[in-house]
C-alpha cells in the first residue's frame, strides 16, 4: 500500500476530530487518540467492512481493548461511514449521546462494550474463536463463507490486567491465526511512565505464549512499517500476532510524552497550535476536508458494498448447492431456533429418581447439543464436576494437535474463570446466533464477575452452568461453599440467575436462556440429589416463580430456592400435622418472575399471609419477596453434606421451628405482600 498526502490530512483530520470532541465535552482522553490515528487510518484503510450494513457476518471486526480512547474510534466511525454524524461528535459523553464515553456494544460499528481494561482484548479471543468455528463448520471447496481477521487496539493498562494473561495463553494454544493485536507502546499510564509499575518484556511474554510479534518502531508517522507489520501478521496461519508499536502519547501537543495528556482536555492553546501544526484554522473546530470524507468512500465505502454483494452472491449459490447446512446457516443469521427445539427437554414425575440438578443440566445438554449447532460450551478445567460436555461432543483444538478441530464445539477452557466469561461475551457478540455455555462451580463465577457485569450491560444471552451451588459442597469447605454469590448477581440488572429444584425447573431455566436475545443466565446446580417435585412442570418454572404445593386458607407461605424447596415441602407435612397450613413457592428465577404480571405475582406471594423465603445462602436480597428469611449469613463449613445441613438447622425442621415463629410473631397483623409497591 503506497500512502501520499491524502493520507497525511485524513490522519491530521482523525487526531483533531478527537480532540475536537475531548475539548467540547471538557472531558475524555486526547492522548491515545493522537498517538494511534496513523496506525487506525491504516488499519481501517484495509479492513473488510460495511459501514452501510455492520452486522455483515464476513466483516472483519475491530475491538477498541484500550476503551478510554473512544474518541479515536467515533472519528472513524463517522469518516468511513457509519451511522454517526458531526452533531453525534459534537455531543461526546453528554446524557443521551450516540457517542458515550466508552465503546458499547449496540452501537453501530462497535463490536464489544469496553472500558474496564483487558476486557477488550479477551472479548477479540472469544470473536476469534467464533470465526475460526464458523468458518471450519460451513467453508467448503469454492465457498470461503467466512475468512474475517479480529483486530485489537490495546495498551499497557490491558496488558497490565490478569485477564488478558489468561486469555492470550489461550490464543496462542488454540493457533488463532486470525487474531491481530497492535499494542500501542507509549509508556504511559495515569500514575505516570510505565517504569514505576510495568518494566517486563512483553514481547517475550507473547512468545512464550506461542504468538508472532512483531515491531513497529516509530507508529507515529512510518504508515509503512505499520501496514506492513498487518500485512505481515495476516500471513500467520497458526499464531496471533502481536504487533509492538512505539507511540508517542498526545504527539503533536505541548505536553506529548506526559501522562498529563492521558486523561484530560487539551488547554485551549494547546488545541490551537495542534491545529496550526497540522494545517488546519485554530479558530474552527469539527473539520472535515471533503477530499478526505471521499478517500474514505472510495477505499472503503464502496469496496465493503461490492464484496457483501459478491458474499450474499455467493451465499445463494451455496444454499443451492449444499442446502441442508444452507438452509440452517440462513436460519442462524436471522436469529431464529430451529421450529420445536424445545420438545426435547427432559421433564420428570415424582416416580422418577433423584438426580443431582448439575447431572439433570448435563441431560438437557445431551439432548439439545444435536438440536442447536449453534450451542457452543465448555468449562474452566471442571468438565467432569461441572458436566457440561454432551456426549457426542468434540472438542475445539487445533486441527494440528490432533485433539479435536475447529468445528468443535466444546472448549477447555483451562483454569481461566475471568477469561472464559468474557471470552464467552465475544463468542456472542460474533454474530451468527451463537449459543454460549461454560461451566465452573457457583463460587468461581465470582472470579468472572467483570466479565457477568458486561454481559448483562452489552445483552450479551451467556449461560453459566454454575454447579456445587451451597454447602452441598461438603468436604471442600468454606473456601467453595458459595454464600453471597447470588445475591451478588441477583443485584445485577438484567440477569437471569436460576437456581432450580429438580428436572423440571432445570429444564425450565435451560429453556428460558436459550430462547432469550439479550439477557445472561447464571444456573447454580447441587452436587447432590434432589426429589422430582409433585406440582412442578417447565410450563410454571418459565414463570420464575411459582405455587409449587398449595393448601386452602394457607397460614403461611414458605417461599424457596433449589434443594431448600424439598425441604420446604418436607416441612409443610409436618406443619400440617401441627395445623399450620403452607403454601410451598418455588422461586427459581427473580428476574423472570419480577416481569411477570403484578396479578400473577400477587396470587403467588399475596396479602395477608406472612412469608419466609428459606434459601441456604445469604438471606441478603429476599425483603422484596418475603417478611422473615432463614437463611446463612456467615461462611460454611466443611463435613458432609448432610452433616453441614444439619449442623446449619436446614432441615425440615429447622425450616418448622422457624415458620411457627413467623406465624406467631404475625398472628392479628395486617400484611402486606412485599410484592406490592408504591412506585
Amino acid at each position: 500500500m503506497s500512502f501520499g498526502e491524502i493520507d497525511k490530512l485524513a490522519i491530521s483530520t482523525i487526531r483533531l476530530l478527537a480532540v475536537d470532541q475531548v475539548s467540547k465535552a471538557n472531558s475524555g482522553h486526547p492522548g491515545a487518540p493522537l498517538g494511534l490515528a496513523p496506525a487506525a487510518h491504516v488499519l481501517f484503510s484495509q479492513m473488510r467492512m460495511n459501514p452501510k450494513n455492520p452486522d455483515w457476518i464476513n466483516r472483519d471486526r475491530f475491538v477498541l481493548s484500550n476503551g478510554h480512547a473512544v474518541a479515536l474510534l467515533y472519528s472513524m466511525l463517522h469518516l468511513t461511514g457509519y451511522d454517526f454524524s458531526i452533531e453525534d461528535l459534537k455531543q461526546f459523553r453528554q446524557l443521551g449521546s450516540k457517542c458515550p464515553g466508552h465503546p458499547e456494544f449496540e452501537l453501530p460499528g462497535v463490536e464489544v462494550t469496553t472500558g474496564p481494561l483487558g476486557q477488550g482484548i479477551t472479548n477479540a479471543v472469544g470473536l476469534a474463536i467464533a470465526q475460526a468455528n464458523f468458518g471450519a463448520t460451513y467453508n467448503k471447496p469454492g465457498f470461503n463463507l467466512s475468512d474475517n481477521f479480529t483486530y485489537v487496539f490495546l495498551g499497557d493498562g490491558c496488558l497490565e490486567e490478569g485477564i488478558s494473561s489468561e486469555a492470550s495463553s489461550l490464543a496462542g494454544h488454540l493457533q488463532l491465526g486470525n487474531l491481530i493485536c497492535i499494542y500501542d507502546d507509549n509508556s504511559i499510564t495515569i500514575d505516570g511512565n510505565t517504569n514505576v509499575s510495568f518494566d517486563e518484556d512483553v514481547a517475550k511474554r507473547y512468545e512464550a505464549y506461542g504468538w508472532e510479534v512483531l515491531y513497529v518502531e516509530d507508529g507515529n508517522t512510518d504508515l509503512n512499517a505499520i501496514s506492513n507489520a498487518i500485512t505481515k501478521a495476516k500471513q500467520s496461519k497458526n499464531k496471533p500476532t502481536l504487533i509492538k508499536m512505539k507511540t508517542i502519547i498526545g504527539y503533536g501537543s505541548l505536553n506529548e510524552g506526559n501522562h498529563s495528556v492521558h486523561g484530560s482536555p487539551l488547554k485551549p492553546e494547546d488545541v490551537k497550535q495542534l491545529k496550526s501544526k497540522f494545517g488546519f484554522d485554530p479558530e474552527k473546530s469539527f473539520v472535515v476536508p471533503q477530499e478526505v470524507y471521499d478517500f474514505y468512500q472510495t477505499r472503503i465505502q464502496k469496496p465493503g458494498q461490492q464484496a457483501e454483494n459478491e458474499w450474499n452472491q455467493l451465499f445463494a449459490q451455496y444454499q443451492q448447492k449444499f442446502p441442508e447446512l444452507g438452509a440452517q446457516l440462513k436460519r442462524r443469521l436471522a436469529g431464529k431456533l430451529p421450529e420445536g427445539w424445545e420438545k426435547v427437554l427432559p421433564s420428570y414425575t415424582p416416580q422418577d429418581s433423584a438426580v443431582a440438578t448439575r447431572k439433570l443440566s448435563e441431560f438437557v445438554l445431551d439432548k439439545i447439543c444435536d438440536e442447536l449447532p449453534e450451542l457452543i460450551g465448555g468449562s474452566a478445567d471442571l468438565t467432569p464436576s461441572n458436566l457440561t460436555r454432551a456426549k457426542d461432543a468434540e472438542d475445539f483444538q487445533p486441527p494440528a494437535t490432533k485433539l479435536g478441530t475447529y468445528a468443535g464445539r466444546y472448549i477447555r477452557y483451562g483454569i481461566r474463570e475471568h477469561a472464559m466469561g468474557t471470552i464467552m461475551n465475544g463468542i456472542s457478540a460474533y454474530g451468527a446466533h451463537y449459543k454460549v455455555y461454560s461451566g465452573t462451580f457457583l463460587n468461581f463465577v465470582s472470579y468472572a464477575a467483570g466479565a457477568v457485569r458486561l454481559s448483562a450491560l452489552s445483552g450479551h444471552p451467556v449461560i453459566w452452568v454454575a454447579t456445587h451451588d451451597s454447602i452441598g459442597v461438603g468436604e471442600d469447605g468454606p473456601t467453595h461453599e458459595p454464600i453471597e454469590t447470588l445475591a451478588h448477581f441477583r443485584a445485577l440488572p438484567n440477569m437471569h440467575v436460576w437456581r432450580p429444584a429438580d428436572g423440571n425447573e432445570t429444564s425450565a431455566a435451560y429453556k428460558v436462556a436459550i430462547e432469550s436475545t439479550s439477557t445472561p443466565s447464571i444456573i447454580a446446580l447441587t452436587r447432590q440429589n434432589l426429589p422430582q417435585l409433585e406440582g412442578s412442570s417447565i410450563e410454571k418454572a418459565s414463570k420464575g416463580g411459582y405455587v409449587l404445593k398449595d393448601v386452602a386458607n394457607p397460614d403461611i407461605i414458605l417461599a424457596a430456592t433449589g434443594s431448600e424447596v424439598s425441604i420446604s415441602v418436607e416441612a409443610s407435612k409436618i406443619l400440617a400435622g401441627k395445623g399450620i397450613n403452607a403454601r410451598v413457592v418455588s422461586l427459581p428465577d427473580e428476574f423472570t418472575f419480577d416481569h411477570q404480571s403484578e396479578e400473577y405475582k400477587l396470587s403467588v406471594l399475596p396479602d395477608g399471609v406472612p412469608i419466609m423465603s428459606v434459601e441456604v445462602l445469604t438471606s441478603f436480597g429476599w425483603k422484596k419477596y418475603a417478611h422473615q428469611s432463614f437463611g446463612l449469613n456467615r461462611f460454611g463449613a466443611s463435613g458432609k453434606a448432610p452433616e453441614v445441613f444439619k449442623h446449619f438447622d436446614f432441615v425440615p425442621e429447622g425450616v418448622v421451628s422457624r415458620a411457627e415463629k413467623t406465624v406467631a410473631f404475625y398472628k392479628g397483623k395486617d400484611l402486606i405482600s412485599p410484592i406490592r409497591s408504591a412506585f
